[in-house]
């Protein structure tokens, strides 16, 4: 396997910061979470997911990160590359948030800071997988130059896998 170099794990745009987890966004990430409809996690089991996500960082050198709003100093939600239904060499780009923030292209700004971020690795090409029914997300990643390749059926219902080579 080739060896990339670590993304920053500290990503500052106009109005947004992404940093590593703390133990302290639990509360935060179960509301998060719980936007989704599936229930709320307790904060223990975030917990948990917070120290495996850290682990998987030290692993892979790539990172899922919270969002905070600059000026506002509030968790929004997160952005980061992950495995996924991909591979290290080829991570996938992740993001989700507050639905209370949707439509301020908060997922936009934060999605091109990490792809900027993935640039600096080395890697060549990243993914992304999102619900067909998910026309914000798709909107962002096409604004961020990714092109849908195929779509697959899944349990929960088609998913469009979306590309996008970098420099």
């Amino acid at each position: 396997m080739t060896t990339y170099e670590a993304m920053p794990f500290h990503l500052e745009t106009e109005r947004l910061v992404l940093r590593p987890w703390a133990e302290s966004d639990a509360a935060e990430f179960c509301a998060l979470l719980s936007e989704r409809g599936n229930g709320t996690p307790t904060v223990e089991r975030i917990r948990t997911s917070i120290a495996e996500l850290l682990a998987a960082t030290a692993d892979t050198g790539i990172a899922l990160l919270p969002i905070q709003r600059r000026e506002e100093g509030d968790f929004i939600g997160y952005c980061g590359l992950i495995i996924g239904r991909s591979t290290p060499e080829e991570p996938e780009i992740a993001y989700e948030l507050f639905q209370r923030v949707h439509g301020n292209g908060y997922a936009t700004e934060a999605a091109g800071a990490v792809l900027h971020a993935a640039v600096a690795t080395g890697r060549k090409r990243l993914w992304s997988t999102v619900g067909a029914w998910n026309t914000q997300s798709l909107r962002v990643l096409e604004k961020l130059g990714f092109e849908r390749d195929h779509v697959s059926t899944e349990d929960n219902g088609e998913v469009v896998w979306l590309t996008r080579s970098l420099p």
